[in-house]
């Protein structure tokens, strides 16, 4: 039997959580959390979605940190620059919640669904009377930029709308053909914003992707497309995107990623998610980052099925999947 595996969570997961990551786990992986870990000088791994320095440095033999979602913050790389001895791995349990969430902030805006429902909670029959504002989806055009997990199960989706399918991949130099989505470098993305009538935005926030869709490129974009963002908020330049939604130089918008967050329980209430009011747009739908489910049962569920596969790995011996390239920044 392996040596037993020595791993600290930051916090404990709920109840039932922890149940199901038991009964997939490996009997030599021994877990602790929050204060109280077996023994600091026995953890090799440690699951924290935002360490602190002095949770890194309180476990001398720590090879292995796993961030318990998709993407790394980036005061996390620059916790662990001078530590090239510690590895970063992801989760990607939520690619599913997060690509079905995507689709429906696309219908939503496409059609036009939230001016409607906060007419009638009024009385006001007067949309159904108007002019057609809503845009149809089978048969058009949809570029992902992002072609990862939760891209690829989104792809899936709006096949059944007979779309035709764009892709944005980092990693591939020439164009490439996947179950029928054509995949293309990331040096495409000009030439390929003209045919987007829906954009959808799957990237991880690095410096590269930082206000990688700007005036120019939203510029591109034809004027009835739709963007959705289930990536990053700063991949997106939030002046260019109020501009754009506000003058109507594209129609619509599906956001659930943003530029400002609560810094606390007390400002949760009250926090402007960006600096430009696109609470006053009617060509919008905001979503407070909600597409991972957070910890909803199904999500904690598919956290702890995905995190026992990294865990049993490392157990055994073999590469823990899920490695993430700090050069890269995914």
């Amino acid at each position: 039997m392996n040596n037993p595996l020595f791993v600290h969570f930051h916090q404990s997961p709920d109840e039932n959580a922890f149940t199901c990551l038991q009964a997939d786990l490996s009997s030599n992986v021994q877990l602790s959390f929050g204060d109280d870990p077996t023994s600091e000088n026995q953890v090799h791994v440690l699951i924290s979605g935002r360490p602190t320095a002095e949770e890194i440095n309180r476990f001398p033999h720590l090879e292995k940190l796993i961030i318990p979602w998709a993407g790394v913050p980036m005061e996390t790389f620059a916790l662990l620059e001078g530590k090239p001895g510690i590895d970063i791995h992801n989760l990607h349990h939520n690619a599913v919640p997060v690509a079905e969430y995507a689709l429906m902030l696309l219908m939503a805006a496409a059609k036009n669904i939230l001016p409607m429902d906060h007419a009638l909670r009024q009385f006001d029959w007067r949309p159904r009377y108007m002019p057609e504002t809503a845009i149809m989806l089978t048969g058009k055009t949809a570029l992902i930029l992002g072609y990862g997990h939760i891209g690829r199960f989104l792809a899936k989706y709006l096949n059944a709308f007979e779309m035709k399918i764009f892709a944005t991949r980092n990693s591939i130099r020439s164009q490439q053909v996947e179950d029928g989505v054509e995949i293309h470098p990331s040096s495409n993305l000009h030439s390929l914003l003209p045919q987007a009538e829906f954009l959808i935005i799957a990237l991880p926030h690095t410096p590269a992707t930082e206000g990688l869709i700007g005036e120019s490129e939203l510029a591109l974009l034809p004027q009835n497309a739709i963007l959705v963002n289930i990536g990053r908020g700063a991949i997106i330049d939030q002046s260019a995107l109020f501009d754009a939604l506000k003058n109507h130089r594209i129609a619509g918008a599906g956001i659930d990623v943003w530029y400002n967050y609560p810094k606390d329980d007390n400002t949760r209430a009250d926090t402007r998610p960006a600096d430009h009011p696109f609470h006053e747009l009617d060509n919008i739908v905001m979503s407070p980052h909600r597409a991972g489910g957070l910890n909803t049962e199904d999500t904690e569920r598919l956290r702890m099925s995905h995190l026992a596969v990294l865990l049993n790995a490392e157990a055994r011996g073999e590469e823990m999947p899920n490695r993430v390239d700090p050069k890269k920044g995914y």
